[in-house]
C-alpha cells in the first residue's frame, strides 16, 4: 500500500457510534436546514464587532424569536461557521433540476400533475414553447436561422 493510503486509513475512527432515534417526520430538521438554502449562515450586518481575539454577533433565537448577542473567541466562531460549509464536490439542492430558478414552468407542471393524482383534472396538453419570430429590419419579413459562426 502507498503511504498516502495508510495515512488516510489511520485518520478513520476505530469505533463508530450510530445515533438512531425516532425524530418524527423531521420537521425541525427541515426548518433548520431551510434557513440556509437561500442565504448564508450569518449575514455581514449581523456581525457587530471584530477584535483580534473575539467576534461579537447577533442571532435570532429559534424558539423565542428574540434577537440575542454572543461573543466567541475567533477560532470558535470560525469553527461554528465552517460547520455549515458544504464539503468539496457537494452543491446546494436548489441549484439543480426542477428546483432551480429558471424551472418555474416545469415546477408548475409537476405541481399540476401531482394535483391530478388527488383530483380528477382534464387531460392537459403539452405546452409547446415557441420563439418570437425575428423580422428583417429592411423588408419586415420573418427571418430564418441558417447557421452559427464563432469568432476565431
Amino acid at each position: 500500500m502507498s503511504s498516502n493510503r495508510i495515512k488516510q486509513q489511520s485518520r478513520l475512527p476505530s469505533k463508530w457510534f450510530v445515533d438512531c432515534r425516532c425524530v418524527g417526520e423531521g420537521k425541525p430538521a427541515l426548518e433548520y436546514l431551510s434557513r440556509y438554502l437561500y442565504r448564508g449562515v450569518l449575514p455581514d450586518h449581523d456581525i457587530i464587532q471584530i477584535k483580534q481575539e473575539s467576534v461579537t454577533f447577533r442571532y435570532k433565537e429559534s424558539q423565542t424569536q428574540q434577537w440575542k448577542q454572543r461573543t466567541l473567541p475567533t477560532l470558535k466562531f470560525l469553527l461554528l461557521i465552517l460547520q455549515h460549509v458544504l464539503p468539496k464536490g457537494l452543491q446546494r439542492v436548489r441549484d439543480y433540476g426542477f428546483l432551480r430558478g429558471q424551472a418555474r414552468q416545469t415546477l408548475g407542471r409537476i405541481q399540476l400533475l401531482l394535483l391530478g393524482l388527488f383530483y380528477s383534472l382534464p387531460n392537459l396538453e403539452p405546452v409547446t414553447k415557441s420563439k418570437a419570430p425575428r423580422c428583417c429590419p429592411c423588408c419586415q419579413h420573418e427571418m430564418a436561422c441558417v447557421g452559427f459562426t464563432r469568432p476565431r
